[in-house]
């Protein structure tokens, strides 16, 4: 008999896939500083233009013992031409970012070493190697869907699920 807690649980129910993957992300993100992925998730609605599109978030350094109470440090990834402007509007960000959430959450903003890589605007997927007869599969699957953007998506992750590196 197999246990309890090998068992997979199933929801019976539909669910949207960001709340299915959460049990996987969550252990990244608080390995990173974040309580939750609620920062990450809607970056682009708090942070004012164009640091919206150019920075995000890296991971929160929180300090140990009584200056805890007061924030944590942020550190962003930003994009290599608006560096100093980052600098000079950090305390505009953490205006907005306590204002977001409505507790002080961020005290400090440092620039992260780590290189900047923002997805959702550029291309993410290496090209890869498919066969005629795969792309005529995911033609035919993607060929229904009305909405191009996410046709397109479909289309990449299709590619790149049946593909090979080169």
């Amino acid at each position: 008999m197999q246990k309890e807690q090998d068992k997979i649980k199933r929801f019976n129910k539909t669910i949207q896939l960001d709340q299915a993957m959460q049990k996987v992300i969550a252990p990244f993100l608080q390995k990173r500083g974040f309580a939750s992925r609620d920062l990450i998730k809607q970056w682009a609605n708090i942070v004012p233009s164009p640091y919206d599109r150019v920075t995000i978030p890296d991971r929160l350094a929180w300090p140990r013992g009584a200056k805890s109470a007061n924030g944590a440090i942020l550190y962003l990834r930003c994009k290599e031409a608006h560096k100093v402007a980052l600098s000079y509007d950090s305390e505009i960000i953490i205006a907005a970012i306590n204002r977001y959430f409505g507790y002080i959450l961020v005290e400090k903003i440092k620039i992260s070493l780590s290189p900047f890589s923002y997805y959702s605007d550029e291309k993410i997927y290496s090209k890869k190697k498919i066969t005629n007869k795969a792309r005529k599969k995911i033609d035919n699957i993607v060929g229904k869907v009305e909405n191009e953007k996410l046709k397109q998506a479909l289309q990449n992750l299709g590619e790149n699920i049946s593909g090979k590196s080169d």
